[in-house]
């Protein structure tokens, strides 16, 4: 993980899906949680999403908090 990735996370929308449009970092931990157990996309979005699912299941989401733009 490195710093841009973060920076990524609250900046990149869901490309795809049922959640197209809305911000990698907003997704709903039951849709990350899904991927986790079906296999996530190959990729920087895979990656981006495997790294979410690991903020929200660790309860670390608050973190992105302070990249958001206001």
């Amino acid at each position: 993980m490195n710093p841009e990735d973060l920076q990524r996370l609250v900046t990149l929308a869901m490309p795809y899906g049922k959640y197209k449009g809305r911000l990698i970092a907003d997704l709903p931990g039951p849709y990350l949680n899904w991927f986790a157990r079906t296999g996530f996309t190959p990729g920087e979005i895979g990656r981006l999403l495997a790294l979410m699912q690991e903020l929200d299941h660790n309860g670390l989401s608050a973190l992105l908090d302070p990249l958001r733009k206001r």
